[in-house]
């Protein structure tokens, strides 16, 4: 056993060269000899072993220059699934895809998270068992679970921290309970940062700096920092939704005690009450949606305010962490332009205008599947990571 991850000398680094592949080119021996600066016998030798694993697969054969044509090599994509789970306050979505983050087979059922963490865990365990049973594809196929819920997790244990909308999840260790159903690791992440990577993943990898926004029931904020989420210390990076509006009446109470937070003012339930005051029938976020949609002048006027309320909180925001692009999602997204017309109209104005130079700020590409395919995404970068791809082939090539 070597001391490098305590593989066998042989097997050092076969995980760094497979990163060349991820890309999804395909690439011949000596094109990856001469992006990793290897021997042409060693990477043949890395070669062989991730093909005896089943992680590449031969795609063809590249143009030859004398002789036999090189064989080109590409990432398995099929080699093993991922199971994702998007779990929000009344739904859970299971998924489940391939290493190349394309999702085979889907399924949205209603679910209350206030059932509990063994009552719902249960159920996502389920769907996801029947989902791999219609694809052909067994349990042991799974190589992780990525799941989002709708609070504050520490990602280091997958322990949710106080999650205010989710009684009796407080500190469960929901990756046993999904361990006792399938295999490979799972990983657990708050539902807004796995929209802002699932977002980053599909639309915005040229764009380093993102912000996602998901504006529903509640609002909360997803941060993609040098490609890479920030989480904070404890996992509460993000939480837009109980930043103070500046003017906000000192009567509009939030649900975490304080008052004139920006969910309280801007997010579904708030935009739906004060509707119904003025005499229209409208109910939650869906509600709104159609009430703008169908021309309604009251309700394009306050979402546009809402909008102008998160496009205050959104101008601080940029000026700290200066963002290429701010994604609008969730439910109130679908509002359209209208809600993105109240944020720009704040944002770059009160933004300096350095930090608002090349700002975009756009709706969602991903819509509902931003989350389950950020959750996809986070296995896959665990999973294919170097050291995990050498332990993978030292296992499956003994």
């Amino acid at each position: 056993m070597s001391e490098a991850g305590g593989l066998s000398p042989t097997l050092v680094g076969t995980g760094d060269l497979f990163q060349l592949l991820r890309d999804g080119t395909p690439r011949t021996r000596g094109e990856l000899a001469r992006l990793s600066s290897l021997a042409r016998s060693t990477v043949t030798a890395r070669v062989d072993a991730l093909l005896s694993s089943g992680l590449l697969e031969p795609v063809g054969e590249a143009a030859s220059t004398g002789g036999r044509p090189p064989t080109r090599f590409a990432l398995n994509r099929h080699d093993r699934v991922v199971l994702a789970i998007d779990l929000g306050a009344s739904h859970a979505t299971v998924a489940v895809s391939d290493l190349g983050g394309r999702v085979l087979g889907q399924r949205t059922v209603e679910c209350d998270i206030a059932d509990g963490p063994v009552t719902v865990v249960d159920l996502v365990a389920r769907i996801g068992v029947e989902l791999l049973d219609e694809l052909g594809r067994p349990s042991r196929d799974v190589a992780g679970v990525g799941i989002g819920v709708p609070g504050p997790v520490e990602h280091a244990t997958g322990r949710p921290a106080n999650p205010p909308i989710m009684p009796g999840w407080h500190d469960v260790d929901v990756p046993e309970l999904l361990s006792r159903h399938f295999g490979g690791p799972v990983l657990v992440d708050n539902d807004v940062n796995l929209m802002a990577l699932g977002e980053y993943v599909t639309s915005w990898q040229e764009s380093q700096h993102l912000l996602l926004v998901k504006v529903a029931t509640g609002i909360g904020a997803g941060i993609v920092s040098d490609g890479r989420l920030m989480r904070g210390a404890l996992g509460s990076a993000g939480d837009l939704g109980h930043v103070q509006v500046a003017g906000a009446s000192a009567d509009v109470v939030c649900r975490c005690g304080n008052v004139g937070c920006l969910e309280a003012v801007a997010a579904g339930p708030a935009i739906a009450a004060k509707l119904q005051a003025a005499g229209l029938d409208v109910t939650g976020s869906q509600g709104i949606v159609d009430a703008v949609a169908a021309g309604d002048v009251a309700a394009l006027r306050a979402v546009r305010e809402a909008g102008r309320d998160l496009g205050a909180v959104l101008a601080t925001c940029v000026n700290l962490l200066n963002p290429s692009v701010i994604v609008i999602g969730g439910k109130l997204s679908e509002a359209g332009e209208y809600l993105l017309a109240g944020v720009r109209e704040v944002v770059y104005q009160r933004s300096l205008p350095l930090a608002t130079h090349d700002l975009r700020i756009v709706s969602s590409s991903a819509g509902s599947q931003a989350g389950i395919l950020g959750a996809s995404a986070m296995v896959i970068d665990a999973v294919l990571a170097p050291r995990a791809v050498d332990a993978y082939v030292a296992q499956r090539t003994v």
